[in-house]
């Protein structure tokens, strides 16, 4: 285990068609990750992501599952491949569930399950057009905050994902977002476009895909970390298992203080990151939070080698 090294596990906005298709012909792990998945999910999860569309896989309950198992496999390459370990990790929301199983919390198969059903329960939550999410690029947090609490009238708008200093993802009712989008240009943002999402994440009018889910992972099997996880939700670690449970009922409605957790791992010495899954997203912000962190992707041959022989 390196005391300087952790790993990240990127969320929703990663996948695309295609990915980790290079890998999959040097590691058969990746195709035996996939077929597990497929198993627990009814369909063929490998196939959707070499062969269907982009609008397929950005469905929620596919795209949770989706990332989850991209992850888990780069994961097992970078085991067989005696990759250095890390002492920390920490997951980007969805991202957070592929630290958890990496980390031995949560089994592989019973995360899919959970991830596939904290999809479709975050679908159901709001209905279509109802909801929606944008960024806001360049303009304070606390601005942000304050145009939120006026732009709500009512209704529910708030900030949700803090990715990093000058990048903050807002969310709520539909109107109440378009109204904050207004009011943070007004502010002074450099930009503010919605994003293409199906439902506000990471909002309190996801209670309900809370309530729903907070059965399914009560009654699974949490294991104590073998890497300690730093949450979302408070951005600090957690050892004790049913403890990790609620943490993670709770971050279905709350935001995702990413900020703060890259803070926490270099507060306790990391400066090197490596991003295990699909895209570079986390590598970037983890770069944007604090520069002199060392951060490497694994999306397919050349970024894994790379990371491998720099870590």
């Amino acid at each position: 285990m390196k005391n300087n090294l952790a790993f990240v596990f990127p969320g929703q906005g990663s996948q695309k068609i295609g990915m980790l298709a290079e890998l999959a012909q040097n590691y058969g792990v990746v195709g035996e990750t996939f077929a597990e998945a497929s198993e627990v999910l009814g369909y063929d999860l490998w196939d959707l992501v070499q062969n269907g569309t982009q609008e397929e896989i950005t469905m929620t309950e596919r795209t949770q599952p989706l990332l989850l198992t991209a992850s888990v496999a780069v994961w097992r390459i970078w085991q067989q491949e005696n990759g250095a370990q890390p002492v920390l990790m920490a997951g980007h929301s969805l991202g957070e569930w592929s630290a958890l199983v990496c980390s031995g919390v949560v089994a592989f198969k019973d995360a899919v399950r959970l991830v596939r059903n904290r999809g479709a329960y975050m679908q159901d939550a709001v209905a279509p057009g109802e909801g929606a999410m944008a960024a806001i690029i360049g303009l304070d947090d606390d601005k942000i905050k304050a145009v939120c609490a006026d732009a709500c009238q009512g209704q529910e708008v708030s900030a949700v994902n803090f990715n990093s200093p000058g990048q903050v993802v807002i969310a709520g009712n539909a109107a109440a977002v378009e109204r904050a989008i207004e009011g943070c240009k007004a502010a002074g943002a450099k930009r503010a476009m919605p994003l293409p999402v199906s439902a506000p994440f990471h909002t309190s009018l996801m209670q309900p895909a809370a309530d729903r889910l907070a059965s399914e992972i009560l009654a699974t099997e949490f294991s104590v970390p073998q890497v300690l996880v730093v949450h979302n939700v408070n951005a600090k670690t957690e050892g004790d298992p049913e403890k990790i449970k609620q943490l993670m009922i709770e971050q279905i409605c709350s935001p995702v203080l990413w900020v703060d957790c890259v803070n926490t791992l270099t507060t306790n010495g990391v400066d090197t990151v490596v991003e295990c899954g699909a895209g570079k997203v986390l590598s970037g912000l983890c770069k944007r939070i604090d520069r002199s962190v060392n951060s490497y992707a694994t999306e397919d041959n050349d970024s894994l080698a790379q990371a491998l022989t720099a870590v």
